[in-house]
Order: structure tokens, then sequence, then C-alpha cells
């Protein structure tokens, strides 16, 4: 289990959309932070920054490959927060189902005809 401090930087890294953007690319394979820069309307630098928010949450890490850095993304923190998301999906389908039982329950009566 993923100690309270994963969690909340995993969180706060993916509560951005650029991240999750980036995140979404490196999915798909590494990359250099000028190939992730390249789909945003923004610097370089402001590109790294992003990077730096999810290498420090532990969502990538930088490799090294004779002149290039790439960019990959590390899954254990995501699994992490799947596995936290995960305890809660269970609850909420208990109460899904007694909410669905109850609605049953209810359309099964009929009311009482009206009279004339």
């Amino acid at each position: 289990m993923a100690s309270a401090e994963t969690l909340d930087a995993t969180f706060a890294a993916l509560a951005d959309p650029t991240r999750r953007a980036i995140l979404a690319r490196l999915a798909l394979g590494e990359a250099s932070v000028n190939e992730l820069a390249a789909p945003f309307a923004m610097s370089q630098p402001a590109i790294s920054k992003h990077i730096k928010v999810l290498e420090r949450a532990g969502l990538v890490s930088r490799g090294r490959d004779a002149q290039r850095r790439p960019v990959r993304i590390e899954g254990a923190p995501l699994a992490s927060a799947s596995a936290w998301l995960e305890r809660y999906r269970a609850i909420w389908e208990v109460n899904f189902g007694r909410l669905d039982a109850l609605l049953g329950e209810l359309q099964a009566i009929k009311p009482p005809e009206k009279r004339t």
C-alpha cells in the first residue's frame, strides 16, 4: 500500500490536464522533452516544469541514451492510486446495489387506483 504522501503527490500531479496528456503520450513509449512539448502551446521550460512534477511524484523517470535523455512512464505510482481507488469502488458497488434493490421495490409497489 502506498503512503499518504505518495498518493498525495500522485493525485496532485494527475490534477493537471497537461501532465495527464504527457502521461498519455508516454504510455505510447518514451519521448524527449522536445517531443513532449511539440503538441502544446507552451515553452520547453514550462513542459520541463510539468515533467519535474511528474518525476517528483515517481510517475516518470529520465534515462540516458547517448546525448538523448528520454522520459519514460513509471507504472508503480499509478498502480498504487488505482488500488486505493479500487477499495472505494467496492464500497460504491455495494451502495449502488442497495439503491437498485430499493428502486426495484418501489417500482413493484403500485399506487392505489383513483375513484372517480
